[in-house]
């Protein structure tokens, strides 16, 4: 925990500074959300194929970024809305402006009382 997933059009892979931005969100998931920085794990996962609204799928007109992360049970809405917040803020600032209309997104959420991890 936390578990976050970054879900991206390739069309914005050049522009996107994912090294930087998932340093900031840890930082800022440490600080908001009482995580432990040595828990913080992204997994960045770039899509060859998005398509918005009704366009042309082969049109290069947009790029989505969207975030998912997953904490243990206990946050308040309060503190998920402003780490949701923080998180487009962040992404403001490490995606570059390419000429595309960029959707980007993030869902805060709590994990499964399932939710189990492994570490070796």
């Amino acid at each position: 925990m936390p578990q976050i997933t970054i879900d991206y059009s390739d069309l914005v892979a050049d522009a996107f500074d994912r090294e930087g931005f998932a340093r900031e969100l840890h930082e800022a998931t440490v600080a908001i959300a009482a995580a432990k920085p040595e828990a913080c794990k992204t997994q960045f996962r770039p899509s060859a194929y998005t398509v918005f609204g009704y366009e042309d799928p082969g049109a290069r007109g947009h790029a989505i970024v969207h975030v998912t992360i997953g904490l243990l049970a206990g946050r308040s809405d309060e503190t998920k809305a402003k780490l949701t917040q923080t998180a487009l803020e962040l992404l403001r600032g490490h995606v570059a402006d390419t000429g595309l209309a960029l959707h980007a997104s993030v869902e805060v959420r709590e994990l499964d009382a399932s939710y189990r991890k492994l570490d070796r």
